[in-house]
Protein backbone atom coordinates (compact mmCIF):
# COMPACT_ATOMS: atom_id res chain seq x y z
CA UNK A 1 0.00 0.00 0.00
CA UNK A 2 1.58 3.72 -0.72
CA UNK A 3 1.70 6.05 1.90
CA UNK A 4 -1.25 8.16 0.39
CA UNK A 5 -3.58 4.48 0.35
CA UNK A 6 -3.09 4.33 4.21
CA UNK A 7 -4.02 7.82 4.76
CA UNK A 8 -6.85 7.85 2.38
CA UNK A 9 -8.36 4.67 3.97
CA UNK A 10 -6.80 5.20 7.82
CA UNK A 11 -8.26 8.59 8.21
CA UNK A 12 -11.87 8.70 7.78
CA UNK A 13 -14.24 9.77 9.84
CA UNK A 14 -16.34 7.12 11.87
CA UNK A 15 -20.02 7.23 13.24
CA UNK A 16 -19.45 8.51 16.23
CA UNK A 17 -19.02 5.50 19.06
CA UNK A 18 -16.83 7.15 21.57
CA UNK A 19 -16.98 10.44 23.61
CA UNK A 20 -16.91 13.73 22.69
CA UNK A 21 -14.07 15.85 21.96
CA UNK A 22 -14.52 19.68 22.16
CA UNK A 23 -12.35 21.21 19.65
CA UNK A 24 -11.16 24.95 20.42
CA UNK A 25 -9.35 27.07 18.15
CA UNK A 26 -10.00 24.28 15.46
CA UNK A 27 -8.98 25.83 12.59
CA UNK A 28 -9.87 23.39 9.43
CA UNK A 29 -9.86 19.77 11.23
CA UNK A 30 -6.47 18.40 11.47
CA UNK A 31 -7.09 17.61 15.23
CA UNK A 32 -10.82 16.52 15.18
CA UNK A 33 -10.00 14.15 11.89
CA UNK A 34 -7.53 12.21 13.93
CA UNK A 35 -10.33 12.03 16.62
CA UNK A 36 -13.06 11.12 13.99
CA UNK A 37 -10.91 8.24 12.44
CA UNK A 38 -10.83 6.21 16.02
CA UNK A 39 -14.77 6.97 16.22
CA UNK A 40 -14.89 10.20 18.55
CA UNK A 41 -17.56 12.63 18.13
CA UNK A 42 -16.57 16.23 17.68
CA UNK A 43 -17.45 19.78 18.30
CA UNK A 44 -15.54 22.66 16.63
CA UNK A 45 -15.40 26.68 17.34
CA UNK A 46 -13.28 29.08 14.86
CA UNK A 47 -13.71 32.50 14.32
CA UNK A 48 -12.65 31.65 10.85
CA UNK A 49 -15.26 31.24 8.15
CA UNK A 50 -13.10 29.29 5.34
CA UNK A 51 -11.39 26.93 8.45
CA UNK A 52 -15.23 25.96 9.47
CA UNK A 53 -16.68 26.06 6.81
CA UNK A 54 -14.06 23.01 5.34
CA UNK A 55 -14.51 21.26 9.11
CA UNK A 56 -18.39 20.95 7.94
CA UNK A 57 -17.44 19.82 4.71
CA UNK A 58 -15.29 17.00 5.36
CA UNK A 59 -16.06 15.83 9.11
CA UNK A 60 -18.89 14.38 10.79
CA UNK A 61 -18.55 16.91 13.65
CA UNK A 62 -20.44 20.36 13.52
CA UNK A 63 -18.20 23.67 13.80
CA UNK A 64 -19.38 27.09 15.28
CA UNK A 65 -17.51 29.97 13.61
CA UNK A 66 -17.49 32.34 16.76
CA UNK A 67 -14.93 34.39 18.43
CA UNK A 68 -14.26 32.20 21.92
CA UNK A 69 -14.69 34.30 24.97
CA UNK A 70 -15.25 33.65 28.54
CA UNK A 71 -18.94 34.22 27.94
CA UNK A 72 -19.64 31.51 25.68
CA UNK A 73 -21.67 28.54 26.71
CA UNK A 74 -19.37 25.41 25.69
CA UNK A 75 -21.08 22.18 25.43
CA UNK A 76 -20.07 19.38 28.07
CA UNK A 77 -17.49 17.31 26.89
CA UNK A 78 -14.99 14.26 28.49
CA UNK A 79 -11.96 15.71 26.33
CA UNK A 80 -11.09 18.88 25.20
CA UNK A 81 -8.24 19.48 22.51
CA UNK A 82 -6.97 22.81 20.67
CA UNK A 83 -4.22 24.68 19.75
CA UNK A 84 -5.03 28.33 21.85
CA UNK A 85 -2.99 31.19 20.15
CA UNK A 86 -0.20 32.48 22.32
CA UNK A 87 0.50 36.12 22.26
CA UNK A 88 1.98 37.70 25.13
CA UNK A 89 5.72 37.71 23.81
CA UNK A 90 5.97 41.78 24.22
CA UNK A 91 6.91 43.13 27.95
CA UNK A 92 3.58 44.29 27.86
CA UNK A 93 1.95 40.56 27.04
CA UNK A 94 4.72 39.85 30.41
CA UNK A 95 2.81 42.28 32.33
CA UNK A 96 -0.69 41.34 31.73
CA UNK A 97 0.15 36.91 31.90
CA UNK A 98 -2.93 35.62 31.78
CA UNK A 99 -5.15 38.17 30.96
CA UNK A 100 -3.93 39.57 27.64
CA UNK A 101 -6.40 40.25 25.57
CA UNK A 102 -4.36 38.44 22.02
CA UNK A 103 -4.09 35.35 24.47
CA UNK A 104 -6.03 31.66 23.71
CA UNK A 105 -4.98 30.10 26.96
CA UNK A 106 -7.21 31.74 29.11
CA UNK A 107 -10.18 30.92 27.19
CA UNK A 108 -9.17 27.27 27.19
CA UNK A 109 -8.61 27.30 30.95
CA UNK A 110 -11.68 28.56 31.42
CA UNK A 111 -12.95 26.09 29.46
CA UNK A 112 -10.98 23.08 31.25
CA UNK A 113 -12.57 24.90 34.88
CA UNK A 114 -16.10 24.60 33.79
CA UNK A 115 -16.27 21.92 31.64
CA UNK A 116 -14.02 19.50 34.07
CA UNK A 117 -13.07 16.78 31.08
CA UNK A 118 -11.52 13.69 32.03
CA UNK A 119 -8.95 14.85 29.88
CA UNK A 120 -7.35 18.14 27.60
CA UNK A 121 -4.63 18.63 25.00
CA UNK A 122 -2.91 21.64 24.03
CA UNK A 123 -1.03 22.07 20.84
CA UNK A 124 1.33 24.99 20.48
CA UNK A 125 4.88 26.16 19.20
CA UNK A 126 8.07 25.11 20.37
CA UNK A 127 8.84 29.10 21.08
CA UNK A 128 6.50 28.49 24.41
CA UNK A 129 9.47 26.37 25.80
CA UNK A 130 12.05 28.39 25.19
CA UNK A 131 11.74 32.66 25.07
CA UNK A 132 8.11 32.60 26.51
CA UNK A 133 9.02 29.92 29.52
CA UNK A 134 7.84 32.10 32.22
CA UNK A 135 4.38 31.82 30.45
CA UNK A 136 4.55 28.31 29.95
CA UNK A 137 5.07 28.13 33.73
CA UNK A 138 2.57 30.20 34.44
CA UNK A 139 0.33 28.41 32.30
CA UNK A 140 1.26 24.84 33.60
CA UNK A 141 0.37 26.16 37.36
CA UNK A 142 -2.46 27.49 36.63
CA UNK A 143 -3.81 23.95 35.00
CA UNK A 144 -2.91 22.10 37.90
CA UNK A 145 -4.02 24.30 40.44
CA UNK A 146 -7.62 23.01 38.59
CA UNK A 147 -6.69 19.53 39.60
CA UNK A 148 -4.96 17.91 36.87
CA UNK A 149 -1.51 16.24 36.35
CA UNK A 150 0.10 18.77 33.61
CA UNK A 151 3.01 17.02 31.54
CA UNK A 152 4.50 18.00 28.23
CA UNK A 153 6.48 17.05 25.48
CA UNK A 154 8.06 18.98 22.44
CA UNK A 155 6.95 16.40 19.77
CA UNK A 156 8.81 16.38 16.14
CA UNK A 157 5.96 14.89 13.72
CA UNK A 158 8.38 13.55 11.97
CA UNK A 159 8.89 10.30 14.52
CA UNK A 160 4.88 9.94 13.80
CA UNK A 161 4.70 8.85 10.37
CA UNK A 162 4.30 12.76 9.31
CA UNK A 163 7.02 13.31 6.03
CA UNK A 164 7.86 17.27 8.05
CA UNK A 165 10.46 18.05 10.47
CA UNK A 166 7.86 19.87 12.74
CA UNK A 167 8.18 20.68 16.43
CA UNK A 168 5.55 21.49 18.64
CA UNK A 169 4.97 21.06 22.31
CA UNK A 170 2.08 18.79 23.45
CA UNK A 171 0.56 19.28 26.94
CA UNK A 172 -1.73 16.85 28.49
CA UNK A 173 -3.42 17.36 31.78
CA UNK A 174 -4.83 14.08 32.95
CA UNK A 175 -5.43 11.97 36.33
CA UNK A 176 -2.74 9.87 36.37
CA UNK A 177 -1.84 7.34 34.11
CA UNK A 178 -1.74 9.14 30.73
CA UNK A 179 0.84 7.27 28.30
CA UNK A 180 2.20 9.83 25.19
CA UNK A 181 2.64 7.77 21.77
CA UNK A 182 5.08 5.58 20.89
CA UNK A 183 7.51 7.28 18.43
CA UNK A 184 7.46 4.98 14.84
CA UNK A 185 10.19 3.40 13.75
CA UNK A 186 10.19 4.57 10.03
CA UNK A 187 10.78 8.58 9.04
CA UNK A 188 8.91 9.19 5.76
CA UNK A 189 9.78 11.13 2.95
CA UNK A 190 8.52 13.65 1.41
CA UNK A 191 9.26 11.65 -2.19
CA UNK A 192 7.09 8.67 -0.76
CA UNK A 193 4.13 10.94 0.54
CA UNK A 194 3.77 13.04 -2.87
CA UNK A 195 4.74 10.34 -5.11
CA UNK A 196 3.67 10.95 -8.29
CA UNK A 197 2.38 14.83 -7.53
CA UNK A 198 5.55 15.69 -8.03
CA UNK A 199 5.55 14.92 -11.80
CA UNK A 200 1.78 15.73 -12.35
CA UNK A 201 2.62 19.62 -13.89
CA UNK A 202 -1.15 21.22 -14.14
CA UNK A 203 -2.35 24.74 -14.99
CA UNK A 204 -2.24 25.49 -11.06
CA UNK A 205 1.69 25.07 -11.11
CA UNK A 206 3.40 27.88 -10.67
CA UNK A 207 7.26 28.29 -11.48
CA UNK A 208 9.81 30.16 -10.75
CA UNK A 209 10.65 33.06 -12.78
CA UNK A 210 14.43 33.72 -13.04
CA UNK A 211 14.07 36.71 -11.07
CA UNK A 212 12.43 34.82 -8.50
CA UNK A 213 15.58 32.59 -8.76
CA UNK A 214 17.93 35.02 -8.22
CA UNK A 215 16.31 35.94 -5.49
CA UNK A 216 16.47 32.92 -3.80
CA UNK A 217 19.95 32.17 -4.12
CA UNK A 218 20.90 35.99 -2.89
CA UNK A 219 18.59 35.01 -0.01
CA UNK A 220 20.59 31.73 0.72
CA UNK A 221 23.67 32.98 0.08
CA UNK A 222 22.85 36.12 2.99
CA UNK A 223 21.50 32.85 5.02
CA UNK A 224 24.97 30.78 5.14
CA UNK A 225 22.38 28.11 3.69
CA UNK A 226 25.12 25.67 2.68
CA UNK A 227 22.24 23.05 1.40
CA UNK A 228 19.37 24.64 -1.16
CA UNK A 229 16.18 25.20 1.00
CA UNK A 230 14.36 23.33 -2.40
CA UNK A 231 12.20 19.67 -1.24
CA UNK A 232 14.33 17.36 -1.18
CA UNK A 233 12.44 13.98 -2.30
CA UNK A 234 14.94 11.46 -0.38
CA UNK A 235 14.09 12.96 3.13
CA UNK A 236 11.26 14.32 5.46
CA UNK A 237 10.55 17.84 4.46
CA UNK A 238 11.24 21.26 6.01
CA UNK A 239 8.47 22.24 8.79
CA UNK A 240 5.45 23.75 6.56
CA UNK A 241 4.26 27.07 7.82
CA UNK A 242 1.51 29.79 6.24
CA UNK A 243 4.55 31.99 5.12
CA UNK A 244 6.50 29.50 3.23
CA UNK A 245 4.01 27.58 1.35
CA UNK A 246 1.65 30.90 1.15
CA UNK A 247 3.97 33.36 0.24
CA UNK A 248 6.62 34.06 -2.86
CA UNK A 249 8.99 34.34 -0.23
CA UNK A 250 13.01 33.33 -0.46
CA UNK A 251 12.61 30.39 2.15
CA UNK A 252 9.17 29.58 0.23
CA UNK A 253 8.63 25.82 -0.41
CA UNK A 254 9.67 24.19 -3.83
CA UNK A 255 10.74 21.46 -5.69
CA UNK A 256 13.05 21.47 -8.29
CA UNK A 257 12.39 19.29 -11.22
CA UNK A 258 15.51 17.32 -13.15
CA UNK A 259 15.38 20.01 -16.15
CA UNK A 260 16.34 22.64 -13.78
CA UNK A 261 13.57 24.81 -12.71
CA UNK A 262 11.60 25.05 -9.88
CA UNK A 263 8.14 25.89 -8.92
CA UNK A 264 5.44 26.35 -5.76
CA UNK A 265 4.07 23.53 -3.67
CA UNK A 266 0.63 22.95 -5.04
CA UNK A 267 -2.30 23.09 -2.10
CA UNK A 268 -2.91 18.92 -2.74
CA UNK A 269 0.99 18.54 -2.12
CA UNK A 270 0.89 20.84 1.06
CA UNK A 271 -1.96 19.01 2.38
CA UNK A 272 0.00 15.73 1.66
CA UNK A 273 3.05 16.98 3.60
CA UNK A 274 0.86 17.82 6.64
CA UNK A 275 -0.97 14.03 6.26
CA UNK A 276 -4.25 15.45 5.45
CA UNK A 277 -5.95 12.54 2.86
CA UNK A 278 -6.23 13.41 -0.64
CA UNK A 279 -10.41 13.68 -0.44
CA UNK A 280 -9.97 16.02 2.36
CA UNK A 281 -11.07 19.58 0.29
CA UNK A 282 -10.30 23.19 1.18
CA UNK A 283 -12.88 26.08 1.28
CA UNK A 284 -11.98 29.48 0.40
CA UNK A 285 -9.31 31.23 -1.70
CA UNK A 286 -5.77 29.52 -2.74
CA UNK A 287 -3.97 31.43 -0.01
CA UNK A 288 -6.67 30.81 2.77
CA UNK A 289 -6.49 26.87 2.01
CA UNK A 290 -2.55 27.34 2.43
CA UNK A 291 -2.95 29.01 5.56
CA UNK A 292 -5.20 26.43 6.75
CA UNK A 293 -2.97 23.64 6.11
CA UNK A 294 0.21 25.66 7.65
CA UNK A 295 -1.73 26.16 11.11
CA UNK A 296 -2.87 22.68 11.43
CA UNK A 297 -1.83 20.02 13.70
CA UNK A 298 -1.04 17.04 11.63
CA UNK A 299 -4.14 14.55 11.26
CA UNK A 300 -1.65 11.40 11.40
CA UNK A 301 -0.41 12.78 14.66
CA UNK A 302 -3.38 13.61 15.81
CA UNK A 303 -4.34 10.07 15.11
CA UNK A 304 -1.63 8.93 17.60
CA UNK A 305 -2.81 11.35 20.29
CA UNK A 306 -6.48 10.31 19.80
CA UNK A 307 -5.32 6.11 20.02
CA UNK A 308 -3.51 6.99 23.35
CA UNK A 309 -6.76 9.26 25.16
CA UNK A 310 -8.70 5.94 24.12
CA UNK A 311 -6.40 3.65 26.04
CA UNK A 312 -6.21 6.12 28.95
CA UNK A 313 -10.14 6.37 29.01
CA UNK A 314 -9.97 2.43 29.09
CA UNK A 315 -11.82 2.55 25.59
CA UNK A 316 -11.81 0.03 22.84
CA UNK A 317 -9.30 1.05 20.25
CA UNK A 318 -8.23 -1.18 16.79
CA UNK A 319 -5.30 -3.20 16.72
CA UNK A 320 -3.90 -0.57 13.90
CA UNK A 321 -0.71 -2.71 12.42
CA UNK A 322 2.23 -0.02 11.65
CA UNK A 323 1.39 0.59 8.19
CA UNK A 324 4.23 2.56 7.72
CA UNK A 325 6.83 0.19 7.72
CA UNK A 326 5.01 -1.62 5.21
CA UNK A 327 5.08 1.67 2.43
CA UNK A 328 6.55 0.75 -1.41
CA UNK A 329 9.85 2.84 -1.25
CA UNK A 330 9.44 5.03 -4.68
CA UNK A 331 11.51 6.05 -7.61
CA UNK A 332 12.30 9.75 -7.08
CA UNK A 333 13.61 10.83 -10.60
CA UNK A 334 11.40 9.77 -13.40
CA UNK A 335 11.75 10.96 -16.90
CA UNK A 336 10.70 14.20 -17.86
CA UNK A 337 8.63 12.85 -20.76
CA UNK A 338 5.24 14.10 -21.12
CA UNK A 339 6.21 17.09 -18.79
CA UNK A 340 6.31 20.63 -20.34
Amino acid sequence: MSYIEILNNLLKPKIPTKPVVLDLFSGSGGLALGFEALGFETIGFDQDADCCDTYRSNLLGQCEQIVLNKTIDLPQADIIVGGPPCQPFSVGGEQKGLEDARDGFPIFLHAVRTLQPKIFLIENVRGLLYRNKWYFDLIRKALSEVGYMVEYQLINAVNYGVPQNRQRVFIIGHQAGYQFPLQQKKKVTAGEALDQLVYAISSQSKFLTQSMDDYVARYEKASHCITPRDLHLDKPARTLTCRNIAGATGDMMRIKLPDGRRRRLTVREAARLQTFPDWFQFSGTETSQFNQIGNAVPPLLAYHFAKTIAEYLGLDVDDTPDLFLQTRPRQLLLPLEGIS
